[in-house]
């Protein structure tokens, strides 16, 4: 499938899962928009992966999305260089501590980050969307959009509160285009443990418990939650999202995909 001519903005996508969607619609061709928080070394990376990936044109954007006014101007900024045919809502923070003891300046950044942030791209970008008959939206909502953990009460909070966004902006813009122009499609996926440099110290402690055996320390720490006992990689959860964006898709709106070994499914 070729994105050729697609332009693509992923939030949160200097590392992680986030450069990982960003690799993998780049190996269809299209243009990326890079964002998040990180220093000039940290960028320079991740535009690197993004153009040896095939992506012919990339651009990086600084903001915090905790701040809407912010999110506006950013948004206005990356419309000066043209229109954005795929939204992948990605970024995201979290803390653990139990609800008596979780700050609530705390929970006011993961809301803010985790969900406020998606409603504000998506109503800033979906007009265009429907404007142009063509548009996929992509927001990472987690195994706790579906199901819920202890010491987790914003991000599970945030998570579920995408996929009730995600379904609503679905039903809103699912007459939008047609079969030849694409259509307007808005879906969340689901990822359960997804191997990142952020959970590597976990990882890492697992081996090390395991005399070094990598595949039996990993094992070990998913057994409690994720029957496969494997991790997904950024790059498998792009491969997700370059299907979302195809022409085959287009009556693929409103869902919410598990990538989580069977996690949701016990």
């Amino acid at each position: 499938m070729s994105l050729k001519g697609k332009r693509a903005f992923i939030t949160g996508s200097f590392q992680g899962i986030g450069l990982g969607i960003a690799t993998a619609l780049a190996r269809e061709g299209a243009d990326i928009i890079l964002h998040g928080l990180a220093d000039a070394e940290t960028i320079k990376k991740a535009e690197a992966v993004v153009i040896a990936a095939g992506a012919t044109k990339v651009e990086s954007h600084v903001s915090d999305l905790r701040d809407s006014a912010a999110t506006e101007a950013l948004i206005a900024a990356i419309l000066i260089n043209g229109p954005v045919d795929i939204l992948c809502n990605n970024a995201g923070i979290q803390h653990t501590a139990e609800i008596a003891h979780m700050p609530r300046e705390k929970w006011n950044d993961i809301i803010a980050i985790n969900l406020s942030s998606y409603f504000d791209t998506m109503r800033l970008l979906l007009p265009q969307m429907q404007a142009r008959g063509y548009g996929r939206v992509i927001n990472t909502s987690s195994v706790h959009g579906l199901v819920a953990s202890v010491a987790k009460a914003p991000y599970v909070s945030a998570k579920h509160g995408v996929i009730g966004l995600t379904k609503v902006a679905a039903l809103e813009y699912a007459a939008s285009g047609n079969r030849e122009s694409g259509g307007v499609t808005v879906n969340a996926i689901c990822p359960g443990w997804v191997e990142t440099a952020l959970i590597e110290p976990q990882i890492q402690a697992r081996v090390d418990m395991f005399k070094g055996d990598r595949a039996a320390g990993i094992a070990d720490l998913l057994s409690e939650k994720q029957p496969s006992k494997r991790m997904s990689k950024p790059d498998e959860i792009g491969a997700l999202v370059v299907f979302l964006c195809s022409p085959a898709a287009h009556n693929i709106t409103g869902a919410s995909i598990p990538i989580d070994g069977g996690w949701t499914a016990q």
